[in-house]
C-alpha cells in the first residue's frame, strides 16, 4: 500500500513543479512562496477549526488533534528546513530548465539513502541497489547535457542551489521518517504549512517588500494556487505512506523523484526546451531505477 501512496504522490509533486516553473517565469521568488503558504495554510484552517471547536472530525483521517509546546517546537523545525529547501529550489526552477533541474533533482533519495543506512538502519537489496545506481549514473550524464546549453555544473550558481536544495530535502526526508514515528499525519502537515507561512511572512515584509523595486517585478498567476493544491495533496499522501510501519524512507524518496517524468514531458511539450535527445536517455536511467526499486521492494 505505501508503494502506491508514494507514486501516486510523486506523480501529483511533478504537477506540483509544473505549475510552479510557470507561476516562476519571469516573477518575483519570494512573493510567489508567500502566497504559496498562504492558500496552503488556509486550506487546513476548517480541519483545525472542526477539530478543536467541534466533534465533526473524531475519529477520521482529517482530525487535528491537539499536541505539546515540544511537539509544536518539532514541527516548526521541519518547516524551517523545508522553507529552506524551497528558497533555493525556487530560484534554481526559475533559472534553468525544466529538463536539468528535474532530474538533479531525481537524485536526492541517494543522499536520503546514506542518511537512512546510518539513522536508521535500513538496508537495500540487490534490486534496489541498482535503482540508486542507476540514478547516480543519470546525474553525470546530465551533466554531461547541460554543458551543451551553455550550463556547467561546476561553476553554475543555479546548479549550486539545486543542489542545496537537495541536501535540505533529503534532511527534510529523514526527519519526515523520525517525526512519523510518534506523530500523527494531520499534526505535521497542518503545523508546518501554518508555520511556513508564518516564516514567509517575515521574510516577505522584512527582507523582499523594502527592496522590491530593485528585483524582479510580482505578478499574478493562477498557477500559484494549483502550485499549493498539488504540493498538498502530495504531501498529504506522502506522510501516510511514511506511516506505514513497513515503510522504507530510502525507497519512498526514490519513487517521489519519479515526479520527473512529468516535468520532463511538460518541459518538451509547453516550455520548448533544448536536447531533449540526450536528456531523454538520463530520464530513462532513472525510470529504469524506479522499476528496481519497485521489484525490490514488493
Amino acid at each position: 500500500m505505501w508503494l502506491s501512496l508514494a507514486f501516486a504522490s510523486a506523480f501529483l509533486l511533478g504537477c506540483y513543479e509544473v505549475n510552479k516553473k510557470v507561476s516562476l517565469a519571469n516573477n518575483a521568488v519570494i512573493p510567489v512562496l508567500f502566497v504559496n503558504t498562504l492558500v496552503s495554510s488556509l486550506l487546513f484552517v476548517p480541519f483545525i477549526l472542526l477539530s478543536y471547536c467541534t466533534p465533526v472530525l473524531n475519529d477520521t483521517l482529517f482530525y487535528v488533534p491537539r499536541v505539546s509546546f515540544s511537539t509544536h517546537m518539532a514541527v516548526l523545525l521541519k518547516a524551517v528546513i523545508v522553507l529552506s529547501s524551497w528558497i533555493f529550489g525556487y530560484f534554481a526552477v526559475k533559472h534553468l530548465p525544466l529538463t536539468i533541474t528535474g532530474p538533479i533533482k531525481a537524485t536526492q533519495p541517494v543522499i536520503t539513502l546514506l542518511g537512512a543506512m546510518l539513522i536508521f538502519g535500513e538496508r537495500l537489496n540487490l534490486f534496489q541497489w541498482v535503482g540508486v545506481l542507476l540514478s547516480i549514473a543519470s546525474f553525470y550524464l546530465l551533466s554531461t547535457a547541460g554543458k551543451k546549453e551553455g550550463i556547467r555544473f561546476t561553476n553554475n550558481k543555479w546548479i549550486l542551489f539545486t543542489i542545496l536544495s537537495i541536501i535540505m530535502g533529503a534532511i527534510s526526508g529523514l526527519y519526515d521518517k523520525h517525526l512519523m514515528k510518534s506523530l500523527d499525519v494531520m499534526t505535521v502537515q497542518v503545523w508546518f504549512n501554518v508555520y511556513q507561512f508564518i516564516i514567509m511572512t517575515f521574510i516577505l515584509i522584512f527582507l523582499w517588500y523594502p527592496r522590491r523595486k530593485n528585483s524582479t517585478p510580482f505578478t499574478w498567476h493562477w498557477n500559484i494556487i494549483f502550485i499549493s493544491v498539488f504540493l498538498v495533496l502530495a504531501d498529504w499522501i506522502y506522510f501516510y505512506a511514511l506511516s506505514d510501519p513497513d515503510s522504507l524512507i530510502s525507497v519512498v524518496a526514490m519513487i517521489r523523484r519519479s515526479n520527473v517524468l512529468v516535468t520532463f514531458f511538460a518541459g518538451a511539450l509547453f516550455f520548448h526546451e533544448k536536447n531533449l535527445k540526450s536528456k531523454a536517455f538520463d530520464l530513462f536511467l532513472v525510470f529504469l531505477g524506479m522499476i528496481f526499486l519497485y521489484i525490490g521492494s514488493r
